[in-house]
């Protein structure tokens, strides 16, 4: 546990904008509890609480209020969160911050009271500013997040369809094309909304899709954030069917030397949605290009991010759930693990060479188990899953596990906040920090008094000052 000695006036002043006066308070320190000892602030760190705010989910409540903003990153702070997660490009692809190859989101499909509907904004103030003025006005630490690879949502139920890729033809190309079992198919000729509906992911071996992203990058880290965090950096939900593009097939022969004579068959079957018992010639290095193509992505968007704002740290959401992440063609574990020895069906020898941990500040990994699998070891409990974690990132990176509270099984009705303090304990002490998904749950259940209580006991737990 690390500890920290603050000495003098001075240093308070700067760490917690008090009066320099014999009478002064105890500074409220954001990061962890302290006492007082003449002129010395003893402090021991606090691990970081963070709480993601969906841009469709909390549409509703904050695309065109302000106050509701207010009002409610101040019952984030009063119930013990220390940082929010704001999404600020959710799966149609439009943002909601200043960008300058981005349209800005206007409308977003959404459930309410009112039905399954589509909700607009008509508010021309910065949204992602907002939330960073109010956040650091209350001493809350401010990460915004964007969906990297999408460029367009088709809804169900006949609302429609919206984004990047549904408004500009000439974008299809961007789009993943995924081995289907009638034949390779571009996922924008997939208009069927009882079948095809959701996310239209973009492809990202391609390198205009590369280049898009990483201006897009470029522009949030203008903003005065703690933090940016890129989710599904990762293929098509599609799994092991994209991206089989014309794109992705030239760059996978640039990487293994050679021309694969049956495309995409000695890959992958067309269909395969599993891994195959029997494995054509080239399935591993194939799952390994893939995860080459995210790293490598990794790199230059750290790169960009830090060209503009170096200050700002860098990091990446990911399912935790390691054993299975490779459909989506992504290695997130330190390089330095050795996946090949602990999964030799599906990773080559060198696919443990393409682990990005090492290219990020900080990762978030979804502990999303069921509300009766809490505590206990290996995937799908939540201790498990971050305990796993730690293992697999080998002391590379920080990172917070924590709970999908609305969507996992056993949270989907709500009534329960007396489990929310055992989640955050599994995901605390198992961790380097905590967060949740999301805070529209929070509201929807009441959950506030619960997560003040969890927060409290994993405070009040910390070692006492010496």
């Amino acid at each position: 546990m690390k500890k920290y000695t603050v000495y003098g006036c001075l240093a308070a002043m700067c760490l917690a904008a008090t009066a320099c006066d014999d009478d002064r308070a105890l500074p409220e320190w954001p990061w962890g509890n302290g006492e007082q000892e003449g002129d010395t602030v003893v402090v021991v760190e606090a691990k970081p609480r963070y709480v993601w705010i969906d841009a469709a989910a909390n549409f509703e409540d904050y695309a065109d209020s302000k106050e509701n903003i207010a009002a409610d990153l101040a019952r984030v702070k009063e119930a013990g969160f220390t940082d929010i997660v704001v999404d600020v490009r959710p799966s149609e692809g439009d943002v909601l911050f200043s960008s300058t190859v981005a349209d800005p989101l206007t409308r977003i499909d959404a459930w309410t009271s009112a039905g399954y509907v589509w909700l607009e904004r008509t508010a021309t103030w910065d949204y992602l500013q907002a939330f960073i003025d109010e956040g650091h006005r209350l001493g809350l630490r401010v990460n915004a997040s964007i969906n990297t690879f999408v460029g367009g949502y088709l809804c169900p139920y006949g609302l429609g369809s919206d984004g990047m890729l549904f408004r500009d033809d000439s974008k299809k190309d961007w789009a993943t094309v995924i081995n289907a079992e009638s034949g390779l198919t571009n996922t924008m000729d997939l208009l069927d909304d009882t079948s095809d509906y959701g996310a239209k992911f973009l492809n990202p071996a391609n390198d205009e899709v590369q280049a898009f992203v990483l201006q897009l990058l470029r522009d949030l880290a203008k903003y005065n954030l703690d933090g940016i965090i890129l989710d599904r950096c990762r293929y098509d939900d599609y799994g092991l069917m994209s991206d089989f593009s014309d794109v992705s097939r030239a760059k996978f022969e640039e990487y293994i030397g050679e021309t694969v004579e049956n495309f995409p068959a000695d890959i992958m079957a067309p269909g395969t949605s599993e891994l195959p018992s029997e494995q054509p010639k080239y399935l591993k290095q194939w799952l390994a290009f893939r995860a080459k193509v995210i790293h490598d992505f990794m790199v230059d968007a750290s790169a960009a991010v830090k060209a503009v704002n170096d200050t700002v740290r860098f990091g990446a959401y990911v399912g935790a759930w390691y054993s299975t992440y490779y459909q989506q063609g992504v290695n997130w574990a330190s390089p330095k693990y050795d996946t090949a020895a602990n999964y030799p069906a599906w990773a080559s020898d060198d696919y443990h060479n393409y682990g990005y941990a090492d290219h990020t500040d900080f990762m978030f990994l979804g502990a999303y188990a069921s509300a009766d699998n809490i505590y206990g070891s290996g995937e799908w409990t939540m201790q498990g899953f971050c305990e796993q974690g730690r293992t697999l990132l080998q002391g590379d990176v920080e990172f917070a596990g924590g709970p999908d509270i609305g969507n996992s099984s056993g949270w989907t009705e709500g009534g329960q906040a007396a489990l929310i303090p055992d989640a955050i304990d599994a995901c605390i002490s198992a961790s380097d920090g905590f967060f949740v998904f999301d805070i529209c749950h929070i509201k929807m259940y009441d959950y506030w008094d619960a997560f003040k209580q969890g927060f409290d006991q994993y405070l009040n737990s910390l070692e006492p000052n010496e």
